[in-house]
């Protein structure tokens, strides 16, 4: 059976179309009769459902119109032809004929119903009471007007702002005459306008296919659900009434005349809470002025709309709980900040106080947080207000989640600083044993070098555990991992003190040391001189063998006589040394090529050493015979008694043997000798000037530029001239070669002088 709906506004036109049995109005009373929608079905077999809607001009409403607009919409979203009842003299009417109630619905049909409707609806205009003369044409064509004119003024959605108003509805216009001065005309008209309904081969019916929503009868509950559901729950039909709209206003100027005072309370706080200080009594003075806000509210408001009246004091609640809640949390903000930095540096100064002492990390800290967060929890509480919807919790979880994250920084640190202080004791306890046990190496050197790395890692992890125990750090992992960075950092200390030890200087130090000792000392340490008959190269042989034995012995390290170190020393990585920690790496000290270079300048040294020992013993052997001295004792004793009995030569012998003496000790031979020098060719060029000029007055134009010549070789010969440094041991060998070659360059120079 097919179905259509249809909606009026008058049961009694209804009844006289459909054959229903709506209730009429009582001619004897004027007051509404159906209240809220009904429906009925069609007699005579007539496959329509109509529903008989509350008007929308009532007085039992009053100025309450929203179920009007919900119906209204409702009927227009599942009717397929929607009859409109007016009165005649209701056309051209606004107010009148409720065409801003059509307007709202019409526009909030479109915004809901717009997009996804997809056949149109027959609004079929019934003009009542048609006494006047004027046409029905005319009237139809004003509605028309009217109707227009609702359409361009709405507030299309997005999409459809191109939308006409032929694309949704159909517009269709009847007239009855006046049910009391013309009933014979009114049932006639009744008739005609039934047929429209019910003659489907007649040119005015109605049910066109257009029209069709193509709902099935037993789906249409379902669809009619859905359809008010959405009708309901949309906002756009709450329009307030006038007592309303007066409430409303009023709250919002009396809100806004009781913020003034409020926000002069807060604004004069606001800068200094920005600034990170935290402000003495701002709890007192938000709930004051929050509560003279509230009471000015409350004096003024309470007197207009009840609801409007609790909604807009909600919102003023929440305006000003809104302000104060973002003032409090600055402060807390600020709060929070001090509290961090005064727990962290109080906590940093007690745990160096305590660390003397036995007190326990907990303990210590314990007693700092316990204290910051009184502190912290009565600013808290001075800033609560009673009666807001907002609290202060959060910030309190924080404080504590902050204070964990502290403690466990300081634990950290606590542990760093402890690792350091165990690292630079060790360090100091370890450079000794090196240092000791390398200038004195042998075969037992790494034994104790290991022994002293042992001893200082035991110390260190005895006195960590007891820095661990007192930090309570008592996961497994977490300690393992201490022990093994600890571990690391005295095996690095030993490492590089060995590597010191080992640098290049130091290794032909230790060598040719370790060489002299058994070349230049006896087994009873005393030193060796050198005779003829002794055997100097089997001597030499043996101690450079055994200094050159120590090269391999400095070159790794040997962790065998180790009692803590994990054998081999590799295996360690992961227990006892952390991951990836690259111990095979620093056992070598030092390279193969490095052992090569090394070597190779060491044989240099041991060669000059073993030159300087075969030269001693030549000096040794060639010695002055005693029939040489008596000879020169025989022949020179007159020249002797002669100087001795003189006192010219006396004093000279004396001057020159003292000078000789004191140029000898102060190893100033190579420079007298080179003063001498230069002073001989200055004379010589002095000499030669003069001769030039003697030449130069017998004969002018001879040699003119001999003089200039002569300046220029002597600036050129003095600019030669050098000076030794004074107490140059290394030079002193070389004293006389360089006398001798001045002296032949001073002679040669002043010969080829006087020959030219």
């Amino acid at each position: 059976m097919q179905t259509k709906v249809r909606e009026s506004i008058i049961g009694t036109l209804l009844n006289r179309l459909f054959g229903t049995r709506f209730d009429v109005m009582d001619e004897g009373q004027r007051q509404q009769t159906t209240r809220g929608i009904w429906a009925d079905r069609g007699t005579d077999a007539m496959p329509v459902l109509i529903l008989d809607v509350e008007g929308t001009d009532g007085r039992e409403r009053g100025e309450n119109q929203d179920f009007e607009r919900k119906s209204a919409l409702f009927s227009l979203a599942v009717a397929e032809v929607l009859l409109v009842n007016m009165w005649e003299t209701m056309v051209g009417l606004y107010n009148g004929a409720n065409m801003g109630l059509l307007k709202t619905v019409m526009e909030v049909n479109l915004q809901l119903f717009g997009g996804s409707q997809g056949s149109k609806t027959l609004l079929h205009f019934v003009i009542r009471d048609h006494v006047s003369s004027t046409p029905l044409a005319n009237l139809a064509k004003t509605l028309r007007i009217d109707m227009d004119r609702i359409w361009t003024g709405l507030n299309k959605p997005e999409g459809l702002e191109d939308a006409k108003l032929g694309d949704y509805f159909d517009l269709k216009f009847s007239s009855l005459p006046h049910k009391l001065l013309q009933p014979e005309n009114f049932e006639q008209a009744a008739l005609a306008l039934r047929s429209q309904f019910v003659d489907a081969k007649s040119s005015e019916y109605v049910f066109q296919p257009e029209y069709k929503r193509r709902v099935p009868a037993d789906g249409f509950p379902h669809y009619a659900e859905a359809v008010w559901e959405k009708v309901v729950s949309n906002k756009d039909l709450d329009l307030p009434t006038q007592q309303e709209l007066l409430a409303q206003y009023r709250c919002d100027e009396i809100a806004a005349a009781a913020l003034i005072p409020f926000r002069a309370a807060i604004d004069a706080l606001r800068p200094r809470v920005r600034e990170g200080e935290i402000v003495q009594g701002l709890g007192e003075v938000a709930r004051t002025a929050r509560g003279q806000a509230l009471g000015a509210f409350d004096d003024q408001a309470a007197r207009y709309h009840s609801e409007v009246y609790a909604k807009k004091r909600t919102a003023f609640v929440q305006t000003l709980d809104g302000e104060l809640h973002a003032l409090a949390l600055n402060q807390v903000k600020n709060a929070l900040s001090q509290a961090a930095d005064t727990f962290s540096s109080e906590s940093h100064k007690a745990l160096e106080k305590a660390e003397s002492s036995d007190r326990s990390f907990s303990v210590v800290v314990g007693t700092v947080r316990k204290r910051v967060s009184a502190w912290f929890n009565d600013l808290v509480d001075s800033l609560t207000i009673e009666g807001a919807e907002w609290t202060l919790a959060a910030e309190v979880k924080q404080l504590e989640a902050m204070l964990d994250t502290i403690t466990a920084k300081l634990r950290e640190a606590e542990m760093e600083r402890a690792l350091k202080q165990l690292r630079r004791q060790a360090q100091d306890a370890l450079s000794e044993v090196v240092a000791d046990r390398l200038n004195s190496p042998d075969d037992s050197m790494w034994s104790g070098v290991m022994a002293g790395f042992d001893a200082a890692n035991t110390e260190a992890e005895q006195q960590l555990r007891r820095r661990m125990d007192m930090a309570e750090v008592y996961g497994g992992e977490q300690r393992s991992k201490l022990q093994r960075a600890l571990h690391s950092s005295v095996w690095e200390d030993m490492v590089r003190a060995l590597k010191e030890e080992v640098a290049d200087q130091m290794v032909l130090l230790k060598l040719r040391s370790k060489l002299e000792d058994r070349f230049r000392y006896d087994e009873a340490g005393l030193p060796r001189v050198w005779r003829p008959s002794d055997d100097i190269d089997a001597q030499f042989a043996q101690a450079r063998s055994a200094a050159q034995a120590l090269l391999p012995l400095f070159s790794r390290i040997d962790t065998s006589a180790s009692s803590t170190l994990p054998q081999p020393v590799s295996a360690g990585v992961g227990t006892f040394f952390p991951p990836g920690f690259d111990v095979e790496r620093s056992l070598v000290l030092i390279s193969a090529s490095r052992q090569r270079e090394l070597g190779k300048r060491f044989g240099r040294e041991a060669d000059a050493l073993y030159l300087e020992a075969k030269r001693a013993m030549v000096t040794t052997q060639n010695h002055v015979p005693v029939w040489v001295m008596v000879l020169l004792v025989l022949l020179g004793w007159n020249e002797a008694m002669a100087i001795l009995f003189n006192p010219l030569y006396l004093v000279l012998t004396a001057l020159v043997a003292g000078s000789a003496f004191v140029l000898h000790n102060l190893r100033l031979w190579g420079p007298a000798v080179r003063a001498v020098g230069g002073l001989v060719n200055v004379a010589n060029d002095h000499v030669h000037e003069l001769l030039v000029e003697a030449v130069n007055r017998t004969d002018p134009g001879r040699n003119r530029d001999a003089p200039a010549e002569g300046r220029s070789r002597r600036q050129a010969r003095s600019e030669e001239i050098e000076m030794d440094p004074l107490g140059d041991s290394s030079k002193d060998s070389s004293v006389g070669r360089s006398s001798n070659s001045s002296h032949s360059i001073s002679r040669s120079s002043s010969k080829s002088q006087l020959h030219t």
